[in-house]
């Protein structure tokens, strides 16, 4: 277990952010205050790619329910605009962004992973937003995001039962992008986060931007952006260089991407 409840490291172009909190990484105000500050350390200097996982045998069960004792309307919105906050910045880093899970990964977890752009998981994990156990709804953006993925019937599907869903219906559902064997995970994980690092860094941004415009306003939107967001790349050190290695040596050009 590491000194706090999540940690950030970096590895050359890649972050990697990881909850450790056995035995349960519960989401208490510990694991609360750690997720915002290093949302914000994220924020002020974005890596290349990013990539969430967590070290135990499960990613998380979920948030400590003491955390929701005597809250009032009032305090409760706070909470609220205190944990959408993370949710929201990781959304929008200008990288691409992973999320790892190996096991089980319920409510806050599940939340957090679905503000990534992509989520991969092992044959194993299982997904759920159980809130309804104690009379809430999902409010760290899970319902809309799920019905972002998935449509907004496995969204209410998914929050009003409570039910837990493995990793390969979900990835039916669209909700998960890739299945792998539990062992693998980890390893394969940072892989692909690593090769996204390795990548045209402002071109994956670019991509997020276009897909975010699509999710707010259709395909209209989305062609609205794309002139600046796109005619923008052209002025970008990696476009130029691969460019012109291209040009030299063809699709094989195996052109170092700087990010930049």
């Amino acid at each position: 277990m590491s000194e706090t409840p999540m940690r950030l490291e970096r590895d050359g172009g890649l972050a990697v952010l990881t909850i450790d909190s056995p035995p349960l990484n519960l989401f208490d105000r510990a694991m609360f205050d750690a997720l915002v500050a290093a949302a914000r350390e994220l924020a002020a200097s974005p890596p290349r790619a990013l990539l969430i996982r967590a070290e135990g045998r499960v990613v998380s069960g979920g948030v400590d329910v003491h955390e929701f004792h005597g809250l009032t309307a009032e305090t409760g919105a706070d909470l609220w605009r205190l944990l959408l906050e993370p949710v929201q910045t990781i959304e929008r880093l200008p990288c691409p962004t992973v999320f790892a899970a190996h096991g089980l990964t319920l409510t806050a977890a599940f939340e957090l992973s679905l503000a990534c752009d992509l989520i991969v998981a092992g044959r194993g994990a299982t997904f759920g937003l159980v809130e309804t156990v104690v009379g809430l709804t999902p409010s760290m953006g899970g319902p809309q995001r799920l019905a972002e993925r998935a449509g907004s019937g496995r969204a209410r599907e998914l929050v009003m039962t409570a039910e837990l869903f493995d990793a390969e219906t979900l990835e039916r559902w669209n909700v998960v992008n890739r299945v792998w064997d539990d062992g693998e995970v980890d390893a394969r994980s940072r892989e692909l986060a690593q090769r996204l690092a390795a990548g045209p860094t402002r071109a994956h941004d670019a991509t997020k931007q276009i897909v975010r415009a699509w999710c707010d306003g259709g395909v209209g939107m989305a062609d609205e952006v794309v002139p600046e967001v796109s005619g923008a790349l052209f002025e970008t050190e990696d476009l130029r260089t691969a460019v012109a290695a291209f040009i030299e040596k063809g699709p094989k050009h195996g052109t170092v991407y700087q990010g930049r």
